[in-house]
């Protein structure tokens, strides 16, 4: 997986956190296994102080799909196919990093190829995602990018 705004453990620039405009960079991927049906998609920042928090759940994302452009909107329904799940802020789509000020986070974009699609139920928060996902992941792909106030 790859990011034209962020280098692989590179920084992420403040556009794509919440000192920005705090929209979601563009991400491509490629190699999927022949078998995928759909992919789910998790930015998580282990480095949080409460433990690891999410910054984006989105799940359902067409098998034939090799790309999300920067800007994904805060919908349910991601154009083109997928949706959107429920953050650890508690919005649905993606809001970027926004650390306390002091040390570096890490920030996991993680890509799962699945065998299938999900029925995680309504307004899903990454628990439900990563439960419906058990059994189905074929294959995975990461970028991690860093931010820092």
């Amino acid at each position: 997986m790859t990011s034209p705004a962020i280098a692989p453990a590179g920084p992420i620039a403040p556009d794509y956190a919440c000192t920005g405009s705090d929209r979601s960079p563009a991400l491509a991927w490629s190699n999927a296994p022949q078998a995928t049906k759909s992919f789910a998609l998790v930015v998580q920042d282990p480095d949080a102080p409460g433990g690891t928090f999410i910054h984006w759940v989105a799940y359902n994302i067409p098998a034939q799909t090799t790309s999300l452009p920067a800007g994904v909107p805060k919908n349910a329904e991601i154009n083109g196919g997928g949706k959107n799940g429920i953050n650890s802020f508690g919005k649905v789509g993606y809001n970027g990093p926004c650390p306390p000020p002091g040390k570096i986070h890490h920030y996991h974009f993680l890509l799962y190829a699945l065998d299938s699609t999900l029925n995680p139920g309504d307004n899903p928060d990454w628990a439900a995602v990563e439960a419906a996902m058990k059994g189905h992941v074929l294959a995975t792909a990461e970028l991690v990018g860093t931010f820092e106030r």
